[in-house]
């Protein structure tokens, strides 16, 4: 049996239709495809091999809603049955009532009381159906709304980058600028510190992680310019 061969590398940036793998070893995860016995890249965007599988991450781009993602979202319409919530994708989420609180709400009640306009979220998305239906829930650990603090986005495909293996990067961010950060998935961040100073460079060095994703070394990289910003 032919044996599998790996003909791209983790962190290249491949093009839609591009050849990854060939053989049978090598498993086609999101972002790609099996055509006879070769791995095709589907659209454009940077390799992540993980054993056998392996996955594109796209470059740019809406957030493409998927369940269990925890998200940072914003209250835009109040109806009869909940609250209409953008979460950075083509199509605004329902947070429905039974899924926003535990409290029993009678028909007709003020629900701005519990969520209002242009309050901030974190949600976890428990169902997307065709990506035109995304349904909310705010019942779970650290599921809740967030008062003031600040909202950055960048591109849903860094969030791991930011994050971090085992949440490494955030805590280190976290330790150094004194902060309370939240990463949705959706690539939008909160941001809560105890001044501007602290703010800023919280931002300024998940910018930086955003921009220098694709890099070798990006740990030690914001380890030094953490240590060399003097707050």
């Amino acid at each position: 049996m032919k044996m599998g061969k790996l003909i791209v590398k983790d962190k290249d940036i491949v093009v839609p239709g591009e050849e990854l793998a060939e053989g049978m070893d090598y498993l086609p995860a999101e972002g790609a495809f099996r055509k006879d016995d070769k791995v095709i890249a589907s659209y454009l965007g940077l390799v992540n091999i993980n054993g056998r599988l392996i996955k594109i991450i796209p470059l740019s781009g809406r957030y493409v809603a998927k369940k269990g993602d925890t998200i940072i979202g914003e209250i835009t319409d109040i109806n009869f049955g909940g609250w209409q919530v953008d979460v950075g994708s083509s199509y605004n989420a329902n947070l429905s009532i039974k899924d926003a609180t535990s409290d029993f709400i009678n028909k007709g009640s003020d629900l701005t009381q519990y969520y209002t306009f242009g309050d901030t979220i974190v949600a976890n998305i428990t169902n997307v159906i065709r990506n035109k239906i995304v349904d909310l829930t705010m019942r779970g650990p650290g599921l809740k709304k967030i008062p003031g603090g600040r909202i950055i986005s960048i591109k849903p495909s860094k969030v791991p980058r930011v994050i971090g293996k085992q949440g490494t990067m955030i805590s280190m961010i976290k330790e150094k600028t004194g902060c309370k950060i939240i990463v949705g998935q959706n690539g939008r961040v909160w941001i809560s510190g105890d001044g501007p100073k602290q703010e800023k460079l919280a931002f300024d060095v998940i910018k930086l992680i955003e921009e220098n994703a694709h890099v070798d070394g990006l740990t030690d990289k914001v380890k030094k310019y953490l240590e060399d910003i003097k707050l």
